[in-house]
């Protein structure tokens, strides 16, 4: 089913969204920096919280 508002002729340019397999194979993992983000964005949120609690 063709959807109305479609435009047929608009191109797909597939290299935009290929990912080759050297580029994951190859992809170092920084876990040791996602964790500290996740935990100073909890941290934030959680002293945040607390400062508003203590407005109030």
């Amino acid at each position: 089913m063709e959807a109305p508002n479609q435009n047929p002729d608009i191109l797909f340019d597939e290299d935009l969204y290929t990912i080759e397999w050297s580029d994951i194979e190859n992809a170092e993992m920084d876990y040791e920096n996602y964790l500290n983000d996740i935990e100073n964005f909890f941290r934030e949120d959680f002293e945040t919280e607390i400062s508003e609690e203590n407005i109030y």
